[in-house]
């Protein structure tokens, strides 16, 4: 449900976008772009976007690279999330993570549950945060990016939108990093 404060400015918000995938290139990633299209449609900012393979540590090392580069706020990866021997993305995101946000996953199965039913149940969706940057690990089919998209992140990553949203907290993600 979108409560958005008009009388607020929006903010956009550096978002890049890594889809995992053996055999996919930028020219036929569907998902990236689906996701692309949605994060500049939004107001947003691309800040980067790659294709990695489906390595856990290559994928946590741009990982790592991006939650450190001041230019990227927010991480969107598509792909690798499923229960097959080569889906590494969650442990990857994992590995990288300094708290998990353990109710994206909830939110994204409500949300898919509404969309492809029980099959919900084989999605590992994730989110994160890690060095002041958030992380979000999608399922690699357009459906899944445009429903997390569309039902959860537009919202949670719009400055305007109330009761509370991603970016207001922006400023306190690294709080524990300071000088006291």
């Amino acid at each position: 449900m979108s409560r958005i404060d008009e009388t607020k400015d929006f903010i956009p918000v550096r978002i890049a976008v890594m889809t995992v995938s053996d055999t996919r290139s930028l020219a036929d990633d569907r998902s990236g772009d689906t996701l692309v299209a949605r994060i500049e449609g939004a107001g947003h900012v691309l800040a980067d976007r790659m294709i990695v393979r489906d390595e856990r540590g290559e994928i946590a090392d741009h990982l790592r690279a991006w939650s450190l580069d001041p230019e990227v706020d927010v991480i969107i990866t598509t792909g690798g999330t499923g229960l097959t021997g080569r889906d590494v993305t969650v442990e990857a995101h994992r590995d990288v993570y300094e708290k998990e946000i353990e109710a994206f996953a909830t939110v994204f199965t409500m949300v898919s549950m509404e969309k492809i039913g029980t099959s919900a149940v084989q999605s590992r969706a994730t989110g994160g945060v890690a060095n002041g940057t958030y992380l979000f690990a999608l399922p690699g089919s357009t459906g899944a990016c445009k429903d997390a998209w569309d039902e959860i992140l537009q919202y949670q990553l719009d400055y305007r939108h109330a009761p509370c949203n991603f970016v207001e907290i922006f400023p306190r993600l690294d709080e524990h990093k300071r000088r006291k």
